[in-house]
């Protein structure tokens, strides 16, 4: 019997992405892709010298963001191993919530949206109403309100969001009514400093 007949297929390539890491997005060389899984050749950063320190970083949490742009590939996965080959650190990660882009909407926007889901508070129709995320990004946020309310696009309200500490003026850019869902918005933050955002990487799209 073929013992390989239950593993993944596997393919050998070399592509570039990034992974986002110890609050730092780091280049990748991808070595192997499967349909499971990356093996890659880790670009050390700053805040990185050595398979020390990624164990360091990822005590708390194994998952980690990435993207692979020549793959249309992001989302998130969890790092299952780390080597050290010829000084050089490699990693192997899974995929756990990914998001395949055949139309190449990933090059189009502008920075990596999280898939994220946690509750927040926003001011809408002159009362504080509970909304849960579906994505988060340094630029905004895109949210559920669990029924219908009476707002449109250039509107702006504040908003609170205990999970990344954020809180302040929003605008929103888009807003979509759901028959049994309530009301989806895409939201623009203003009047903040982007980029200090917690845990969210920007992988410079």
């Amino acid at each position: 019997m073929n013992s390989n007949i239950d593993r993944s297929y596997r393919k050998n390539l070399t592509t570039h992405g990034l992974i986002y890491i110890g609050g730092e997005e780091l280049a990748i060389t991808v070595k192997d892709l499967s349909l499971t899984g990356v093996f890659a050749h880790l670009e050390c950063g700053s805040n990185i010298r050595d398979a020390k320190d990624i164990f360091n970083m990822l005590s708390g949490s194994a998952i980690i963001d990435f993207f692979l742009p020549e793959m249309n590939l992001a989302g998130e996965a969890e790092v299952v191993r780390v080597d050290i080959a010829n000084e050089n650190i490699m990693l192997a990660f899974e995929f756990k919530n990914i998001s395949y882009d055949i139309d190449n909407q990933l090059y189009k926007r502008k920075v990596y949206r999280k898939n994220l889901t946690a509750p927040g508070k926003i001011l809408l129709d002159g009362e504080y109403r509970e909304f849960i995320t579906l994505n988060v990004s340094v630029d905004g946020l895109m949210i559920n309100v669990p029924d219908s309310v009476s707002v449109k696009a250039g509107d702006i309200t504040i908003f609170e969001f205990e999970l990344l500490e954020l809180e302040g003026e929003i605008k929103v850019v888009w807003v979509e009514h759901k028959a049994e869902a309530g009301t989806v918005l895409g939201l623009h933050y203003l009047h903040m400093e982007k980029m200090a955002v917690k845990g969210i990487p920007r992988f410079g799209l």
